[in-house]
């Protein structure tokens, strides 16, 4: 497997403005509206996320954040690969790079909200090859037809 430099972000940088402008644009065209949980790079500057970026070289290859839910709960945020490094293991590394954050940080269980069309099914392979389940909605998600929100204890 490839190796990737990751390191924490400040959503300062062209390349993960211009990654996460294609990532919300994606959601916004695969996701009915009120079922894009995607966060505006503003939001993802919070003092309860921390948000990381993986670098092949001097290219991004993918990002992902951490949300802090409570002492014990971390939420995976804004998880993607720049389509040009799908499949190469760069989200696998941030999954990876993140699972271990949240172990540091005493987490007991990691959760995350995705979606049931194709256009999701890799990145809920990628969870589900990780530990992660079909669990209840958390947070202010909501049980519907789209989303499904996994958890993985720690």
């Amino acid at each position: 497997m490839k190796e990737y430099s990751i390191r924490e972000d400040d959503l300062t940088g062209e390349a993960i403005a211009a990654l996460l402008r294609l990532h919300l644009s994606e959601m916004h065209q695969w996701s009915p509206v009120c079922s894009v949980h995607a966060m505006p790079i503003e939001r993802l500057r919070a003092p309860d996320v921390t948000f990381y970026t993986a670098w092949d070289g001097d290219r991004l290859a993918a990002c992902g954040a951490l949300k802090q839910l409570d002492a014990r709960h971390g939420e995976l945020k804004s998880m993607r690969a720049d389509p040009a490094y799908r499949g190469q293991g760069a989200g696998r590394a941030m999954l990876d790079h993140l699972l271990g954050v949240a172990r540091a940080r005493g987490y007991t269980r990691v959760s995350l909200e995705t979606g049931r069309p194709e256009p999701f099914l890799p990145a809920r392979r990628l969870y589900e090859a990780n530990g992660f389940r079909e669990c209840a909605p958390f947070g202010d998600y909501v049980a519907d037809d789209f989303s499904i929100c996994m958890t993985r204890e720690l």
